[in-house]
C-alpha cells in the first residue's frame, strides 16, 4: 500500500514538473524584448548567426520540442549569457551553496519556531507568552530585506561581530541564516502554539489528565504529537523555500547562490537558466511534500495510505 502511495505520489510529481516546464516556457516568450536585446543594436546578421545557434530563429513549437526533448534527457541547455557555460554546470556550482544555507535555516526555523511555541502554549497570557506572540507577528509582517539590513547594521556595522557579506567561513553563514530563518520560524511558533492551545481541549487530553498522567507527559507525548501534525503540513513548501534559497537574502548578503543567478537570469533574459532553475526549484518542492505525506502516517498512525486516508 505504501508502495502504491509513493508511485502515485511520483506520477503526480512528474505531471507537475511537465506541467511547471510547459507553463514556464510559453510564459518567458511572452515577455517584452529579447535574450540578445541589447541598448546598442548588433548587427542584423549578426544577431541572426547567433538566434539560430539557439535554435530561436526556429517556430515556437519546435523550439518546444526540442526544449522537451533535452530536459528529459537531464540537459538544461547552454546558457545566453555566461558564455561557454551550461545551465547544468551553474546548478552544479550554485545549489550545493544555496542549499547549505537552506539546511542550516531550515533547523534554526524548526528549533526555534517549536520550542517557541510550546513554551507560548504551556504558559498562555504569561509575559513570555505576550512577548513571544508580539516578536513573531512582527517577524512574520517584516520582509526579509529588512531583517537582513537591520541585523547587517547591528552586528556587522556597530558590533563587527560578523561580515556583512560574502561566502565563505562559518561567520559569514551566521546572519543570512538567521535572516532567512526568522520569517518561517515566527510562523511555526504561532502554529504551534494554536495548534497546542486547540489540542489540550480533546476530550482525549481531558482523559489523561484524569488517569494522572504527569503534565510533562502529557504535553511531550500527547499535546505535541497530535499539534504537530498541522505543522508538518507546511514544512513542505518552508523546507523548499529554505533550501533553494531565498532571492532577496542571497542579494543582499551577495551570496553565490542560486537564487541570485535566478534574478540576473530573469533581468537578462536568459531563458535556459530560468527554466533550469524554475525546475530545480519544482523538484524539490514534489519532494518535499512527498516526505511531508509520508510524515503524517509516523506521527498519526490513524492516517493510512488508503481511500480513506491520504
Amino acid at each position: 500500500m505504501v508502495g502504491k502511495f509513493i508511485f502515485s505520489r511520483v506520477l503526480t510529481g512528474v505531471f507537475v514538473l511537465f506541467a511547471v516546464a510547459t507553463i514556464t516556457f510559453f510564459l518567458l516568450r511572452t515577455l517584452p524584448g529579447g535574450p540578445f536585446d541589447t541598448e546598442k543594436k548588433l548587427p542584423p546578421q549578426i544577431k541572426k548567426n547567433i538566434e539560430a545557434k539557439y535554435n530561436l530563429d526556429e517556430p515556437l513549437w519546435k523550439q518546444y520540442i526540442i526544449y522537451q526533448s533535452n530536459l528529459a534527457r537531464g540537459d538544461f541547455g547552454p546558457s545566453y549569457k555566461y558564455i561557454d557555460r551550461s545551465v547544468n554546470d551553474i546548478i552544479k556550482e550554485t545549489l550545493p551553496v544555496s542549499v547549505e544555507l537552506g539546511v542550516i535555516s531550515l533547523f534554526i526555523a524548526i528549533g526555534a519556531g517549536v520550542m517557541i511555541g510550546v513554551v507560548s502554549a504551556t504558559r498562555p497570557g504569561g509575559v513570555f507568552d505576550f512577548a513571544s506572540v508580539a516578536v513573531a507577528t512582527a517577524l512574520v509582517s517584516v520582509p526579509s530585506f529588512v531583517t537582513g539590513a537591520v541585523l547587517i547594521y547591528l552586528f556587522s556595522v556597530k558590533l563587527r561581530w560578523f561580515p556583512a557579506a560574502l561566502w565563505g567561513g562559518p561567520s559569514h553563514i551566521v546572519l543570512p541564516a538567521l535572516t532567512l530563518a526568522a520569517g518561517p520560524a515566527a510562523y511555526l511558533a504561532r502554529l504551534v502554539r494554536a495548534s497546542m492551545l486547540d489540542t489540550s481541549k480533546a476530550l482525549f487530553i481531558r482523559t489523561a489528565r484524569a488517569k494522572g498522567l504527569s503534565g510533562f507527559k502529557i504535553v511531550t507525548k500527547h499535546v505535541l504529537r497530535n499539534a504537530l501534525i498541522p505543522v508538518v503540513t507546511v514544512l513542505g513548501p518552508i523546507t523548499a523555500f529554505l533550501v533553494t534559497g531565498s532571492f532577496v537574502v542571497e542579494y543582499i548578503f551577495a551570496i553565490p547562490g542560486i537564487g541570485r543567478f535566478f534574478i540576473l537570469a530573469v533581468s537578462n533574459r536568459d531563458y535556459p537558466l530560468v527554466m533550469g532553475i524554475t525546475v530545480v526549484y519544482t523538484i524539490i518542492l514534489v519532494f518535499a511534500n512527498l516526505i511531508v505525506d509520508i510524515s503524517y502516517v509516523i506521527l498519526d498512525p490513524r492516517i493510512k495510505f488508503d481511500k480513506g486516508g491520504i
